[in-house]
């Protein structure tokens, strides 16, 4: 039987008997095929009746994805995971939304939970390592010299600007300017030794790389 022959049949099914669940089927194979409004419109009737049909609700969830229509797709698979939270299909069309969304740490988080359910998925193994890369440089940024985001803020803030004298030497990096807050703020006094200003570059050095990494990592608008 070809696609279409068995959607038909299944819309047959679903027009003589409105309450029979054969209502799921007919969504999935309307999603199947791309036709996601009509798997999106058969999904809400045959729910209105079966509210509790968890694997129409996943259907409902990922052809609301292929629309864009993310904020009524993530309802609609938070529902599923209140009750099913092993749910494969709803953790990953959870992690789809964040990713396009772009917030690629939070999608990484559900995708890795994904995996741990279907270990031998080399989608899921391919996404995870892709998601990884990315976000690694953020990932160091903040460990390095056992730093969080907000130290480094806080002492870039406190170190950037470097004494005089220190500015002559022949590897020093140009002073900069901090980016003025809405209330004065008095740095702490300069580094006094080698060892600190050392630090203070490390920092200013990571803190660089990790805003390059959230650079490349914003979705780019369409062309």
């Amino acid at each position: 039987m070809t696609d279409n022959s068995r959607i038909e049949d299944l819309r047959r099914r679903v027009q003589k008997d409105p309450a029979s669940i054969a209502f799921a089927q007919l969504a999935e194979e309307y999603r199947r095929a791309g036709q996601f409004a009509e798997s999106v419109e058969a999904c809400r009737a045959g729910l209105a009746i079966h509210p509790a049909y968890l694997s129409a609700r996943v259907t409902l969830g990922r052809a609301l994805i292929e629309l864009d229509q993310f904020d009524e797709a993530e309802q609609e698979l938070s529902q599923v995971l209140k009750t099913a939270p092993d749910n494969l299909a709803a953790i990953r069309g959870t992690a789809d939304i964040h990713r396009q969304r772009g917030n690629l740490a939070k999608a990484l988080d559900y995708y890795r939970t994904a995996l741990q359910l279907a270990k031998n998925d080399p989608d899921l193994q391919e996404t995870v390592a892709d998601l990884t890369k990315k976000l690694q440089p953020t990932r160091e940024a903040e460990l390095k010299d056992g730093l969080t985001l907000d130290d480094m803020h806080r002492e870039l803030t406190a170190r950037v600007a470097l004494p005089p004298q220190e500015s002559k030497r022949p590897h020093a990096v140009p002073q900069r300017t901090p980016t003025p807050a809405p209330a004065p703020v008095t740095p702490a006094a300069p580094a006094k030794n080698q060892p600190d200003r050392d630090r203070a570059l490390r920092t200013i050095a990571a803190l660089e790389q990790w805003l390059g990494a959230i650079h490349a990592a914003r979705p780019q608008p369409a062309a």
